[in-house]
């Protein structure tokens, strides 16, 4: 299965309006990321960015005026997401950003069924919460000391670190694939660690129940049995 954790930051905060400036994406592949990235600063055209929305991402409307327009980037996009599922924290913010730049453009929207909120997720989890993303990093153990403003890269993944965790942690989304030599290859992470998984016991371990219970559960399976066929035999 493969999934696109992703993130956007915007000019301000109405899609109707509001442009997408910046939009980062890490591939997962069965949850395990594949080191793919997708990341691109926008040109929102004459929408500025509104100060608000300059204090949380940091993104100058001087740093944006020699990018791509929306328009220019939108097929590598789609591209890189081909697919896949579009994974976000607080996915109906980002997808109203992302489906009103596809309109603007005469595209398609991307179908809800494809779209996983991660809020959604942790607030089934941690109903308590809190679950904004900060929080997550904190509950989980995820270093984000480096997030000293928001960037739609950085955001895209420790989101994905924390998506890992709240589907079952590091070791459900191991994924071990086998090699020709009886070994695994854990994924493809950074170190590639190659696990050992060829070992057998030398000798097996000894029954923990003696020759007599055997006996005695084959003798109270075969009673059963007969209970069940003379049950049917009556019901008939």
């Amino acid at each position: 299965m493969r999934e696109i954790i992703f993130d956007t930051e915007t000019t301000g905060l109405e899609f109707k309006n509001d442009r997408v400036i910046e939009i980062g994406g890490i591939e997962l592949l069965n949850h395990f990321p594949t080191g793919r990235s997708f990341h691109v600063y926008i040109n929102p055209g004459d929408r500025r960015v509104h100060p608000d929305a300059l204090a949380v991402h940091g993104i100058t409307d001087d740093f944006l005026k020699d990018k791509p327009t929306f328009d220019r980037i939108v097929d590598e996009l789609l591209e890189f997401f081909d697919g896949a599922r579009w994974v976000a924290h607080n996915a109906s913010f980002d997808m109203s950003f992302i489906n009103a730049e596809f309109e603007r453009l005469g595209r398609p929207p991307v179908p809800g069924e494809l779209v996983i909120d991660t809020l959604a997720l942790a607030r089934r989890k941690h109903p308590m919460g809190p679950n904004s993303l900060d929080a997550l990093c904190r509950r989980y153990g995820i270093d984000n000391s480096h997030r000293t403003k928001h960037g739609a890269l950085l955001d895209s993944e420790l989101l994905a670190e924390v998506y890992i965790e709240m589907l079952g942690g590091r070791q459900a989304a191991f994924g071990l694939m086998p090699t020709d030599q009886g070994r695994s290859r854990a994924g493809s992470g950074a170190d590639n660690e190659v696990i050992d998984i060829s070992y057998e016991r030398p000798r097996p371990l000894p029954p923990r129940i003696s020759a007599i219970e055997i006996e005695g559960h084959a003798a109270l399976v075969a009673r059963l049995g007969q209970k069940a066929i003379w049950a049917k035999y009556e019901a008939q």
